[in-house]
């Protein structure tokens, strides 16, 4: 019996030890190099195919440079007001979301873009709690080991936009014939809009809702000042938007 406990012991840490290398080495390679293919990507190739589809995976690997600041602006008024200042996890907003959702019915979430993007790199979808300690741990990892441009960079490569369609330039190709550097603030906000359910909601055909929350996104991207300066130390961040709720 304790022969049989030392193996499983023994394989216990040595699979520990194997997952922290191979996690970090992965995300590391993936700090400079373009994300081939993501978990969700493959869990809707066989979705497509479990449900007599023809498989659909448009994607379109572009550098950081080559996304419109309107589109990284967007993103950031819609889903992570905080991105710039936090380091993984929006506390205040995690609060207000747990009072909000202790209240009504319609669930109300507060991921960041950061864990959004530790999930759609690293892991599966879903809402277990062990999904959910993988998902601490990658969002340490690379707010930890990448810059805020690169978790944007990646995030924007890789976020499902529709149907079979991932990241900012097969969007942009597919939706409005152009590149994604040249997306204006409409279609930025259009693409933003959908992106909290982009196989309910559409950019090719949006409904009323999603007009709604695009108007709703380029207002905001006009409260911000129209850039979004990755560079500005946190502690400045935090006076700045002090001072523009102060004025609002």
């Amino acid at each position: 019996m304790k022969d049989f406990l030392k193996k499983i012991w023994r394989f216990i840490w040595k699979s520990v030890i194997f997952f922290l290398i191979f996690s970090i080495t992965t995300a590391i390679i993936y700090r400079w190099l373009p994300i081939p293919v993501t978990p969700l990507m493959l869990i809707r190739c066989v979705e497509q195919k479990a449900e007599n589809k023809d498989i659909k995976l448009e994607k379109d690997w572009v550098a950081f440079e080559e996304i419109s600041q309107n589109l990284q602006l967007a993103v950031v008024c819609s889903e992570d007001q905080n991105f710039i200042i936090h380091r993984g996890f929006d506390f205040t907003a995690i609060e207000k979301a747990m009072e909000y959702n202790s209240k009504h019915r319609k669930q109300r979430g507060a991921s960041t873009i950061s864990q959004q993007t530790a999930k759609n790199v690293f892991l599966w979808p879903g809402r277990s709690w062990i999904r959910k300690g993988f998902e601490v741990y990658f969002v340490f990892l690379i707010e930890t080991l990448w810059s805020k441009e690169r978790i944007m960079e990646v995030y924007l490569n890789v976020i499902e936009i529709g149907d079979g369609v991932y990241g900012a330039q097969a969007a942009a190709l597919i939706y409005f014939n152009k590149n994604a550097a040249y997306l204006t603030k409409a279609e930025a906000a259009l693409i933003a809009a959908v992106l909290p359910n982009p196989l309910k909601f559409s950019v090719a055909k949006p409904s009323s809702y999603i007009r709604y929350r695009q108007n709703w996104i380029i207002r905001q991207i006009g409260l911000w000042g129209g850039t979004l300066n990755y560079e500005v130390p946190v502690e400045k961040v935090k006076i700045k938007k002090k001072r523009k709720r102060k004025a609002d």
